[in-house]
């Protein structure tokens, strides 16, 4: 299996792990899997009573080989699970840090 088809896999396993963990019956926890241009995302959809509930809790992409992190609203961190299951430092990047503060983590710049 070449990387690319290993990071597509990773990142749906680990996104479909995290909808299974929905607190609360009144939210959906809805997985959006794009792929063929490689977006991925986690978002929640319901109310809580009155108060409507929608938001992006991860969203990824895989832009030139790499595992770019948009949106990570998880505690462990989805970067520290990815390189738990193998995925290089210099493979992943945190672009949800701005650009010239990115060379001070140990993932990729860019």
């Amino acid at each position: 299996m070449d990387t690319i088809t290993q990071y597509r896999q990773y990142i749906q396993n680990l996104l479909i792990e995290r909808a299974s963990l929905a607190w609360d019956q009144r939210i959906q926890a809805q997985t959006i899997f794009d792929a063929e241009r490689d977006h991925y995302q986690l978002i929640y959809v319901g109310w809580r009573a009155s108060k409507r509930v929608y938001g992006v809790v991860l969203h990824l992409d895989i832009i030139d080989g790499k595992i770019w992190i948009q949106q990570d609203g998880t505690e462990i961190g989805i970067a520290n699970q990815l390189v738990e299951l193998g995925v290089p430092k210099e493979n992943i990047v945190l672009a949800f840090d701005p650009p010239n503060l990115r060379k001070y983590t140990d993932f990729a710049v860019g």
